[in-house]
């Protein structure tokens, strides 16, 4: 056992055990409430950049479940209360420990992770650093941004899964940083996808005769995507389209709207989401640190509201035929109560209306 310290930006120290990679990190500091779904949690493109904690305190207890993975393992470092050392499962495939080396990420455990909640919570999500010995001078870690990490997460070359099943629909997916199992949704909903990198152009993407566009999920802020942005503007009413996280806040600001940044953001398995049109509440998978102002999108009308902060959860354009959510229907590891959205998606590329 090697002894560690967790830094954070405004010079708190918390001591605890290093596990994984030994090496050192910095990273934004987020945590996840999650009881289970660490794999995915791991493994979600969209934590690029970021330190993430486990609010539950005993991680790794069904150990690496590689069927499981959703992307490539992109967070900065990880930070636990108590990581299971000998997991047990008919599933496992490895230990959290060993998947971390593999990958150099760092770990701590052993450290109040509910007194860290606490400050995430009082006074917002800042830099922090993994490391062995306390640096005397914290000016490098207050200044750490995390920026370019779309360019970073998404594919570099175009990928075609085919559809289960008879094929009912071609669906371009521009992967800004796609989880796997918004894929899989769409396959065994007959759809051969086709993934594209961020970088694609509007025209090159139409020039493939898709019958819908999927926006994926993905990291960092959404504003600073500007070429994104652009190419989603030109994409807007030419075909149905259906975002995904940061497909939904690309696709609010391609329409004139504006996002902002959450004091703490909203990540884990348990987000309330109220339907709009109707009484229903729905239980939701999130991973997100900006939101969208509804008020803002003109072109748009809100669809779902966070029950608890009663922020923007999703967003409907019927005259560009184009729907948007901020949570996860997709969710591995988390509620499927929202899957029915891709059932929604199909429809609009039969022609049916929002």
């Amino acid at each position: 056992m090697k002894k560690g310290y967790l830094v954070l930006a405004d010079g708190q120290v918390f001591p605890g055990l290093r596990f994984g990679a030994e090496t050192g990190t910095v990273g934004e500091l987020v945590f996840t409430t999650g009881m289970c779904g660490y794999v995915e949690t791991l493994t979600d493109p969209s934590y690029a950049g970021q330190i993430v904690m486990q609010t539950y305190p005993l991680i790794g207890n069904y150990g690496v479940i590689p069927q499981d993975f959703e992307g490539e393992c992109r967070v900065k470092g990880y930070v636990v209360r108590e990581p299971c050392g000998h997991p047990s499962n008919f599933r496992c495939g490895g230990d959290l420990e060993s998947f971390l080396k593999e990958r150099s990420i760092p770990g701590l455990y052993g450290v109040d992770t509910r007194q860290l909640t606490r400050i995430i919570r009082e006074s917002g999500v800042m830099n922090a650093m993994i490391c062995d010995e306390v640096p005397a001078d914290l000016e490098p870690l207050k200044h750490y941004a995390v920026t370019g990490v779309v360019e970073a997460v998404t594919r570099r070359e175009p990928a075609v899964f085919p559809a289960e099943g008879d094929l009912r629909f071609r669906v371009a997916l521009l992967d800004y940083g796609a989880k796997n199992n918004i894929i899989q949704e769409l396959r065994k909903r007959g759809c051969e996808v086709t993934v594209l990198p961020a970088s694609t152009a509007a025209e090159d993407l139409l020039a493939r005769k898709p019958d819908g566009v999927m926006l994926s999920n993905g990291p960092g802020d959404p504003a600073e995507n500007v070429y994104q942005i652009e190419q989603i503007q030109k994409l807007l009413g030419t075909l149905p389209l259906f975002g995904i996280c940061l497909g939904h806040q690309l696709t609010a600001l391609a329409a004139g709207g504006k996002t902002y940044k959450l004091k703490y953001g909203h990540r884990g398995v348990n987000q309330p989401v109220r339907a709009l049109n109707g009484p229903r509440t729905y239980i939701t998978s999130q991973n997100h640190g900006y939101a969208v102002n509804g008020d803002s999108v003109a072109r748009g009308r809100v669809s779902f509201a966070n029950a608890n902060d009663g922020t923007c959860e999703g967003l409907d354009y019927p005259d560009l035929r184009a729907f948007t959510v901020q949570f996860h229907p997709e969710a591995r590891g988390g509620p499927l109560d929202t899957a029915f959205l891709f059932d929604r998606f199909v429809d609009l590329m039969k022609g049916g209306n929002l």
